[in-house]
């Protein structure tokens, strides 16, 4: 009995873990671009030159600015790809805590993403690391996110091979 009130525990704590980090990622998210929008004209660059600066953006597109001018695909390919963040999270078994890490870290990004889809019809961008394109912190959490799934993933598999 004690086995499964522990695993019951587990599981929701964990959950909880991915809902805050979610809401978390999400605040983050529109915060910071809120603040952007307020202080910086489109365009504009704190500091005016070099590595690392803030630029505020408007990005049409996805990720590196791919797909440009295609906001009513995008935002229907963003919530189908929440709902299958959320389908796929609900059906796997015994996720360690790297999927809450990963999937958390997928479905802020994401959805921070769609809210400035459909409230202004852009992302708001404002990362700029040299030559990389301009990106903002759901870009980011996406990133991570996915980096983490795979490594997760990876290692899973090797565990596997393994038994």
């Amino acid at each position: 009995m004690k086995n499964k009130k522990q695993t019951i525990f587990t599981k929701n704590f964990l959950n909880s873990y991915f809902l805050i980090l979610t809401l978390f990622i999400l605040s983050l998210d529109q915060i910071s671009k809120y603040i952007v929008i307020q202080n910086l004209k489109l365009g504009e660059s704190i500091p005016n030159s070099g590595i690392f600066r803030l630029t505020h953006a408007q990005n049409t597109g996805t990720a590196f600015s791919l797909f440009q001018n295609q906001t009513d695909i995008l935002t229907i390919v963003s919530f189908v790809a929440i709902v299958l963040i959320i389908f796929i999270y609900l059906s796997i078994e015994k996720p360690s805590k790297y999927v809450y890490l990963s999937y958390g870290l997928l479905f802020g990004g994401a959805f921070g993403n769609l809210i400035d889809r459909v409230r202004l019809g852009y992302v708001t961008d404002f990362f700029d690391v040299g030559v990389w394109p301009i990106f903002n912190i759901a870009d980011s959490a996406i990133s991570i996110g996915i980096i983490i799934m795979l490594f997760n993933y990876i290692i899973y598999s090797k565990k596997n091979e393994q038994n």
